[in-house]
Protein backbone atom coordinates (compact mmCIF):
# COMPACT_ATOMS: atom_id res chain seq x y z
CA UNK A 1 0.00 0.00 0.00
CA UNK A 2 1.52 3.20 -1.51
CA UNK A 3 1.19 6.68 1.23
CA UNK A 4 -1.35 8.09 -1.12
CA UNK A 5 -4.11 5.53 -1.26
CA UNK A 6 -4.78 7.02 2.39
CA UNK A 7 -5.93 9.81 0.52
CA UNK A 8 -5.73 13.22 2.98
CA UNK A 9 -6.60 13.58 7.11
CA UNK A 10 -10.46 14.18 7.11
CA UNK A 11 -11.10 17.81 7.47
CA UNK A 12 -14.65 19.19 5.99
CA UNK A 13 -14.91 22.60 5.11
CA UNK A 14 -16.76 24.38 7.59
CA UNK A 15 -20.56 25.33 6.19
CA UNK A 16 -23.59 27.48 7.36
CA UNK A 17 -26.17 24.53 6.14
CA UNK A 18 -29.17 26.71 5.50
CA UNK A 19 -31.15 24.48 3.39
CA UNK A 20 -34.15 21.76 4.09
CA UNK A 21 -31.41 19.59 6.09
CA UNK A 22 -29.18 18.29 7.88
CA UNK A 23 -28.51 21.30 9.43
CA UNK A 24 -25.16 22.03 11.62
CA UNK A 25 -25.66 19.95 14.98
CA UNK A 26 -25.55 21.46 18.19
CA UNK A 27 -21.86 21.51 19.70
CA UNK A 28 -23.11 19.72 22.88
CA UNK A 29 -24.29 16.50 20.28
CA UNK A 30 -20.72 16.59 18.87
CA UNK A 31 -19.43 16.37 22.03
CA UNK A 32 -21.78 13.50 23.23
CA UNK A 33 -21.07 11.91 20.16
CA UNK A 34 -17.42 11.59 20.71
CA UNK A 35 -18.29 9.16 24.36
CA UNK A 36 -16.71 6.25 24.74
CA UNK A 37 -17.84 3.01 23.27
CA UNK A 38 -19.16 0.71 25.76
CA UNK A 39 -20.82 -2.25 25.03
CA UNK A 40 -24.53 -2.68 24.27
CA UNK A 41 -25.67 -4.97 27.69
CA UNK A 42 -23.27 -3.07 30.04
CA UNK A 43 -25.52 -1.39 32.82
CA UNK A 44 -24.87 1.71 31.96
CA UNK A 45 -25.31 1.49 27.97
CA UNK A 46 -28.89 -0.17 29.24
CA UNK A 47 -29.51 2.80 31.65
CA UNK A 48 -28.66 5.08 28.99
CA UNK A 49 -31.44 3.44 26.90
CA UNK A 50 -33.70 3.81 29.25
CA UNK A 51 -33.18 7.19 29.58
CA UNK A 52 -33.59 7.95 26.03
CA UNK A 53 -36.95 5.96 26.36
CA UNK A 54 -38.13 7.89 29.24
CA UNK A 55 -36.95 11.46 27.07
CA UNK A 56 -38.55 10.93 23.59
CA UNK A 57 -41.69 9.77 25.68
CA UNK A 58 -41.50 13.68 26.86
CA UNK A 59 -40.59 15.39 24.02
CA UNK A 60 -43.36 13.42 21.73
CA UNK A 61 -46.05 14.08 24.28
CA UNK A 62 -46.96 10.78 24.48
CA UNK A 63 -47.28 7.57 27.37
CA UNK A 64 -46.36 5.07 25.29
CA UNK A 65 -43.96 2.09 26.49
CA UNK A 66 -42.76 1.66 23.00
CA UNK A 67 -40.26 4.26 22.43
CA UNK A 68 -36.92 3.80 20.82
CA UNK A 69 -34.94 4.57 18.18
CA UNK A 70 -34.46 2.87 15.39
CA UNK A 71 -30.71 2.51 14.06
CA UNK A 72 -30.56 4.26 10.63
CA UNK A 73 -31.20 7.45 9.06
CA UNK A 74 -34.85 8.71 9.06
CA UNK A 75 -35.57 6.80 5.70
CA UNK A 76 -34.92 3.41 8.15
CA UNK A 77 -38.05 4.50 10.68
CA UNK A 78 -40.54 5.13 7.90
CA UNK A 79 -39.65 1.21 6.54
CA UNK A 80 -39.85 -0.14 10.21
CA UNK A 81 -43.18 0.96 10.42
CA UNK A 82 -44.60 0.08 7.03
CA UNK A 83 -43.04 -3.30 6.90
CA UNK A 84 -43.88 -4.09 10.80
CA UNK A 85 -47.19 -2.89 10.60
CA UNK A 86 -48.20 -3.29 6.58
CA UNK A 87 -48.78 -7.19 5.03
CA UNK A 88 -49.35 -7.87 1.32
CA UNK A 89 -52.56 -7.19 0.46
CA UNK A 90 -53.57 -4.81 3.27
CA UNK A 91 -54.63 -1.27 2.31
CA UNK A 92 -53.25 1.73 3.08
CA UNK A 93 -54.46 5.76 2.61
CA UNK A 94 -51.70 7.99 1.70
CA UNK A 95 -52.54 11.59 1.68
CA UNK A 96 -49.80 12.76 -1.70
CA UNK A 97 -48.99 16.47 -0.94
CA UNK A 98 -45.16 16.28 -2.43
CA UNK A 99 -42.29 14.20 -2.57
CA UNK A 100 -42.13 12.83 0.88
CA UNK A 101 -45.87 11.65 0.07
CA UNK A 102 -44.63 9.50 -2.73
CA UNK A 103 -41.93 8.00 -0.84
CA UNK A 104 -44.17 6.48 1.79
CA UNK A 105 -46.37 5.19 -1.79
CA UNK A 106 -43.16 3.28 -2.94
CA UNK A 107 -42.48 1.82 0.25
CA UNK A 108 -46.07 0.66 0.69
CA UNK A 109 -45.96 -0.83 -2.13
CA UNK A 110 -42.35 -2.92 -2.37
CA UNK A 111 -44.43 -4.46 1.01
CA UNK A 112 -47.24 -5.21 -0.91
CA UNK A 113 -49.92 -3.06 0.28
CA UNK A 114 -52.52 -2.09 -1.73
CA UNK A 115 -52.33 1.84 -2.15
CA UNK A 116 -54.66 4.42 -2.29
CA UNK A 117 -53.72 8.28 -2.74
CA UNK A 118 -55.12 11.59 -2.20
CA UNK A 119 -53.52 13.76 -4.31
CA UNK A 120 -53.32 17.56 -3.47
CA UNK A 121 -51.50 20.15 -5.41
CA UNK A 122 -47.66 20.87 -3.92
CA UNK A 123 -48.26 24.06 -1.97
CA UNK A 124 -51.35 22.60 -0.18
CA UNK A 125 -52.28 20.39 2.45
CA UNK A 126 -55.07 17.50 3.07
CA UNK A 127 -58.77 18.72 4.19
CA UNK A 128 -59.77 16.34 6.91
CA UNK A 129 -63.01 16.05 4.98
CA UNK A 130 -61.32 14.07 1.61
CA UNK A 131 -59.82 11.76 4.20
CA UNK A 132 -63.01 11.13 6.13
CA UNK A 133 -64.40 10.42 2.61
CA UNK A 134 -61.67 8.18 1.56
CA UNK A 135 -61.46 6.57 4.35
CA UNK A 136 -65.21 5.35 4.28
CA UNK A 137 -64.72 4.35 0.62
CA UNK A 138 -61.27 2.58 1.19
CA UNK A 139 -61.35 1.08 4.51
CA UNK A 140 -57.50 1.31 4.57
CA UNK A 141 -55.84 -0.51 7.91
CA UNK A 142 -53.71 2.12 7.89
CA UNK A 143 -53.49 6.26 6.94
CA UNK A 144 -49.89 7.16 6.24
CA UNK A 145 -48.76 11.33 5.61
CA UNK A 146 -46.12 13.05 6.26
CA UNK A 147 -46.39 16.01 8.81
CA UNK A 148 -43.69 18.36 7.34
CA UNK A 149 -42.76 18.02 3.93
CA UNK A 150 -40.09 19.94 3.23
CA UNK A 151 -39.96 19.50 -0.59
CA UNK A 152 -43.15 21.95 -0.29
CA UNK A 153 -42.35 23.67 3.04
CA UNK A 154 -45.90 22.45 4.03
CA UNK A 155 -46.94 21.45 7.86
CA UNK A 156 -50.24 19.14 7.36
CA UNK A 157 -52.65 19.85 10.06
CA UNK A 158 -52.76 16.49 12.45
CA UNK A 159 -55.36 16.53 15.13
CA UNK A 160 -58.68 15.97 12.80
CA UNK A 161 -57.50 13.21 11.01
CA UNK A 162 -56.58 11.49 14.31
CA UNK A 163 -59.65 11.62 15.62
CA UNK A 164 -61.20 10.80 12.24
CA UNK A 165 -59.17 7.58 12.22
CA UNK A 166 -59.90 7.15 15.72
CA UNK A 167 -63.43 6.93 14.67
CA UNK A 168 -62.89 4.37 12.13
CA UNK A 169 -60.79 2.19 13.85
CA UNK A 170 -57.66 3.16 11.32
CA UNK A 171 -54.39 3.47 12.30
CA UNK A 172 -52.65 6.72 11.81
CA UNK A 173 -48.74 6.86 11.21
CA UNK A 174 -46.95 10.34 10.54
CA UNK A 175 -43.33 10.79 9.10
CA UNK A 176 -42.06 13.65 11.34
CA UNK A 177 -39.06 13.85 10.12
CA UNK A 178 -38.68 17.67 9.06
CA UNK A 179 -41.46 18.53 11.52
CA UNK A 180 -40.36 17.71 14.95
CA UNK A 181 -39.14 19.99 17.41
CA UNK A 182 -39.87 22.72 15.70
CA UNK A 183 -43.90 22.49 14.97
CA UNK A 184 -46.27 21.51 17.52
CA UNK A 185 -46.50 17.25 17.79
CA UNK A 186 -48.49 15.71 20.20
CA UNK A 187 -48.67 12.35 19.73
CA UNK A 188 -51.62 11.22 22.34
CA UNK A 189 -53.45 14.24 21.95
CA UNK A 190 -53.83 13.99 18.17
CA UNK A 191 -53.98 9.94 18.56
CA UNK A 192 -51.38 9.06 16.74
CA UNK A 193 -50.29 5.29 16.49
CA UNK A 194 -47.20 5.43 15.40
CA UNK A 195 -44.30 8.13 14.37
CA UNK A 196 -41.13 7.86 13.12
CA UNK A 197 -38.58 10.80 12.92
CA UNK A 198 -34.41 11.44 12.50
CA UNK A 199 -32.30 13.87 14.02
CA UNK A 200 -30.80 15.86 11.39
CA UNK A 201 -33.64 18.83 10.77
CA UNK A 202 -34.96 20.74 14.03
CA UNK A 203 -33.63 18.33 16.69
CA UNK A 204 -30.20 19.14 15.57
CA UNK A 205 -28.02 16.02 15.63
CA UNK A 206 -26.93 13.90 12.36
CA UNK A 207 -28.58 11.52 10.62
CA UNK A 208 -28.28 8.27 11.34
CA UNK A 209 -30.85 7.46 14.39
CA UNK A 210 -34.79 7.43 13.88
CA UNK A 211 -36.46 8.28 16.98
CA UNK A 212 -40.17 6.53 16.92
CA UNK A 213 -42.88 5.69 19.07
CA UNK A 214 -45.43 3.36 18.52
CA UNK A 215 -49.40 3.08 20.27
CA UNK A 216 -50.51 -0.08 22.17
CA UNK A 217 -52.48 -0.64 19.46
CA UNK A 218 -50.38 -0.63 17.03
CA UNK A 219 -47.78 -2.49 19.18
CA UNK A 220 -50.07 -5.26 19.22
CA UNK A 221 -50.72 -5.12 15.80
CA UNK A 222 -47.09 -5.55 15.51
CA UNK A 223 -46.53 -8.29 17.45
CA UNK A 224 -49.19 -10.42 15.84
CA UNK A 225 -46.37 -10.85 13.65
CA UNK A 226 -43.93 -11.94 16.25
CA UNK A 227 -40.79 -14.43 15.31
CA UNK A 228 -38.14 -15.19 17.59
CA UNK A 229 -34.97 -16.06 15.55
CA UNK A 230 -33.45 -19.42 16.02
CA UNK A 231 -30.42 -18.86 18.08
CA UNK A 232 -31.97 -17.26 20.95
CA UNK A 233 -35.74 -18.53 21.42
CA UNK A 234 -35.98 -20.06 24.49
CA UNK A 235 -38.47 -22.30 26.04
CA UNK A 236 -40.56 -19.30 27.10
CA UNK A 237 -40.73 -17.57 24.09
CA UNK A 238 -43.86 -17.76 21.68
CA UNK A 239 -44.30 -16.56 17.54
CA UNK A 240 -47.16 -14.32 16.91
CA UNK A 241 -50.30 -15.69 15.26
CA UNK A 242 -49.69 -14.26 12.01
CA UNK A 243 -47.13 -13.78 9.20
CA UNK A 244 -43.96 -13.12 9.94
CA UNK A 245 -42.25 -9.34 8.85
CA UNK A 246 -40.68 -9.34 5.24
CA UNK A 247 -37.61 -7.67 6.63
CA UNK A 248 -34.97 -8.84 9.79
CA UNK A 249 -33.33 -5.25 10.79
CA UNK A 250 -36.64 -3.77 9.90
CA UNK A 251 -38.32 -6.12 12.33
CA UNK A 252 -40.02 -3.79 15.10
CA UNK A 253 -41.54 -6.71 17.08
CA UNK A 254 -37.83 -8.07 17.39
CA UNK A 255 -36.67 -4.43 18.26
CA UNK A 256 -39.30 -3.95 20.36
CA UNK A 257 -38.32 -6.98 22.41
CA UNK A 258 -34.48 -5.62 22.22
CA UNK A 259 -35.36 -2.44 24.07
CA UNK A 260 -37.54 -4.14 26.36
CA UNK A 261 -36.65 -5.27 29.66
CA UNK A 262 -35.54 -9.01 28.15
CA UNK A 263 -33.00 -7.19 25.89
CA UNK A 264 -33.38 -10.09 23.49
CA UNK A 265 -30.52 -9.62 21.37
CA UNK A 266 -31.16 -8.26 17.91
CA UNK A 267 -28.32 -5.93 16.50
CA UNK A 268 -25.79 -3.95 17.78
CA UNK A 269 -26.94 -0.47 19.26
CA UNK A 270 -25.28 2.21 16.98
CA UNK A 271 -23.56 3.74 20.46
CA UNK A 272 -22.80 7.01 19.45
CA UNK A 273 -26.07 7.98 17.92
CA UNK A 274 -27.91 6.53 20.58
CA UNK A 275 -25.36 9.46 22.22
CA UNK A 276 -26.29 12.11 19.87
CA UNK A 277 -30.08 11.34 20.32
CA UNK A 278 -29.96 11.34 23.82
CA UNK A 279 -28.53 14.71 23.77
CA UNK A 280 -30.89 15.98 21.19
CA UNK A 281 -33.88 15.50 23.50
CA UNK A 282 -31.71 17.01 26.61
CA UNK A 283 -31.62 20.31 24.55
CA UNK A 284 -34.82 20.41 23.51
CA UNK A 285 -36.20 19.23 27.54
CA UNK A 286 -34.59 22.14 28.44
CA UNK A 287 -35.11 24.41 26.58
CA UNK A 288 -38.70 23.63 26.28
CA UNK A 289 -41.34 22.74 24.00
CA UNK A 290 -43.25 25.92 23.83
CA UNK A 291 -39.69 28.10 23.72
CA UNK A 292 -38.05 24.99 20.97
CA UNK A 293 -41.12 26.06 18.81
CA UNK A 294 -41.62 29.66 19.48
CA UNK A 295 -37.85 30.04 18.21
CA UNK A 296 -38.31 28.21 15.25
CA UNK A 297 -41.33 30.09 14.36
CA UNK A 298 -40.09 33.55 14.81
CA UNK A 299 -36.29 32.17 12.79
CA UNK A 300 -38.69 31.00 10.25
CA UNK A 301 -41.08 34.34 9.99
CA UNK A 302 -38.06 36.41 10.02
CA UNK A 303 -36.60 34.69 6.87
CA UNK A 304 -40.17 34.66 5.01
CA UNK A 305 -40.15 38.35 5.74
CA UNK A 306 -36.86 39.40 4.90
CA UNK A 307 -37.27 37.50 1.68
CA UNK A 308 -40.28 38.94 0.43
CA UNK A 309 -39.00 42.40 1.29
CA UNK A 310 -36.32 41.69 -0.63
CA UNK A 311 -38.46 41.14 -3.85
CA UNK A 312 -39.14 37.35 -3.83
CA UNK A 313 -42.31 35.28 -3.81
CA UNK A 314 -43.13 32.59 -1.28
CA UNK A 315 -43.99 29.05 -2.44
CA UNK A 316 -47.40 27.54 -1.02
CA UNK A 317 -50.40 28.44 1.44
CA UNK A 318 -48.37 30.51 3.89
CA UNK A 319 -50.81 29.73 6.29
CA UNK A 320 -50.03 26.21 6.73
CA UNK A 321 -45.75 27.09 5.90
CA UNK A 322 -43.88 25.14 8.25
CA UNK A 323 -41.96 27.06 10.95
CA UNK A 324 -38.72 25.69 10.22
CA UNK A 325 -38.27 26.20 6.34
CA UNK A 326 -39.39 28.38 3.82
CA UNK A 327 -40.06 28.27 0.09
CA UNK A 328 -38.98 31.09 -2.24
CA UNK A 329 -39.66 31.17 -6.03
CA UNK A 330 -36.09 32.02 -8.24
CA UNK A 331 -36.15 35.02 -9.50
CA UNK A 332 -36.38 35.88 -13.14
CA UNK A 333 -33.36 36.23 -15.59
CA UNK A 334 -31.12 34.36 -12.68
CA UNK A 335 -29.71 30.48 -12.63
CA UNK A 336 -30.70 29.62 -9.25
CA UNK A 337 -28.44 26.28 -9.54
CA UNK A 338 -25.68 29.22 -9.95
CA UNK A 339 -27.10 31.26 -7.17
CA UNK A 340 -26.81 28.08 -4.47
CA UNK A 341 -23.00 27.37 -5.59
CA UNK A 342 -21.63 30.60 -5.36
CA UNK A 343 -23.77 31.28 -2.30
CA UNK A 344 -21.74 27.85 -0.78
CA UNK A 345 -18.20 28.51 -2.31
CA UNK A 346 -18.03 32.10 -1.38
CA UNK A 347 -19.69 32.46 1.74
CA UNK A 348 -19.58 29.13 2.83
CA UNK A 349 -23.41 28.70 3.40
CA UNK A 350 -25.92 26.16 2.04
CA UNK A 351 -29.23 26.27 0.60
CA UNK A 352 -31.65 23.71 -1.11
CA UNK A 353 -33.33 23.14 -4.50
CA UNK A 354 -36.43 21.33 -4.34
CA UNK A 355 -37.78 18.21 -6.48
CA UNK A 356 -39.98 16.80 -8.96
CA UNK A 357 -42.23 20.04 -10.59
CA UNK A 358 -40.18 22.39 -8.29
CA UNK A 359 -37.43 21.66 -9.11
CA UNK A 360 -35.31 24.83 -10.60
CA UNK A 361 -38.39 27.12 -9.77
CA UNK A 362 -37.71 27.29 -5.86
CA UNK A 363 -35.08 27.26 -3.36
CA UNK A 364 -35.73 25.85 0.16
CA UNK A 365 -33.86 27.66 3.12
CA UNK A 366 -34.31 26.39 6.64
CA UNK A 367 -33.70 27.73 9.80
CA UNK A 368 -33.19 24.69 11.67
CA UNK A 369 -32.27 23.58 15.55
CA UNK A 370 -29.21 25.37 16.23
CA UNK A 371 -29.44 27.20 12.94
CA UNK A 372 -32.75 28.84 14.21
CA UNK A 373 -30.48 31.78 15.53
CA UNK A 374 -31.05 35.58 14.56
CA UNK A 375 -27.04 35.48 12.85
CA UNK A 376 -27.73 32.55 10.71
CA UNK A 377 -30.99 34.21 9.44
CA UNK A 378 -29.27 37.68 9.17
CA UNK A 379 -26.42 36.33 7.59
CA UNK A 380 -27.82 34.16 5.11
CA UNK A 381 -30.31 37.46 3.96
CA UNK A 382 -27.37 39.47 3.44
CA UNK A 383 -25.44 36.57 1.20
CA UNK A 384 -28.36 35.88 -0.95
CA UNK A 385 -28.66 39.40 -1.46
CA UNK A 386 -25.42 40.42 -2.21
CA UNK A 387 -25.02 37.89 -4.97
CA UNK A 388 -28.47 38.23 -6.92
CA UNK A 389 -27.72 41.85 -7.01
CA UNK A 390 -24.11 40.64 -8.33
CA UNK A 391 -26.49 39.10 -11.34
CA UNK A 392 -28.42 41.63 -11.77
CA UNK A 393 -31.63 40.21 -10.05
CA UNK A 394 -34.78 42.44 -9.89
CA UNK A 395 -34.58 42.66 -6.31
CA UNK A 396 -35.31 45.17 -3.48
CA UNK A 397 -31.95 45.81 -2.33
CA UNK A 398 -31.10 46.87 1.66
CA UNK A 399 -34.64 45.96 2.60
CA UNK A 400 -34.55 41.96 3.83
CA UNK A 401 -31.88 42.06 6.74
CA UNK A 402 -33.44 45.09 8.38
CA UNK A 403 -36.98 43.60 7.97
CA UNK A 404 -35.62 40.54 9.47
CA UNK A 405 -34.58 42.53 12.31
CA UNK A 406 -37.64 43.60 13.28
CA UNK A 407 -38.58 40.07 14.51
CA UNK A 408 -35.50 39.86 16.79
CA UNK A 409 -36.26 43.55 18.32
CA UNK A 410 -33.00 44.75 17.50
Amino acid sequence: MTTKSLFETLNPPVRLLMGPGPINAYPRVHQAISGALIGQYDPVMTGYMNQVQSLYRDLLETDNQQTMLVDGTARAGIEAVLVSVLQPGDKVLIPVMGRFGHLLCEIAQRVGAVVRTIDIEWGEVCPPELVEQAIKEFKPKMLATVQGDTSTTMNQPLAELGEICDRHDVLFYCDATASIAGNDLKVDEWKLDAVSAGLQKCLGGPSGSAPMTLSDKCAEVINKRKHIEAGIKADHHTSGSEAAINSNYFDLAMIMDYWGPERLNHHTEATSMLYAARECARIFLEEGSTNVVARHKQAGDAMAAGLQAMGLTLFGNQAYKMNNVVGVYIPDGVNGEQIREELLLAFGIEIGTSFGPLHGKIWRIGTMGFNARQDCVLTTLAALESILLKYKANISPGQAVTTAMKFYSI
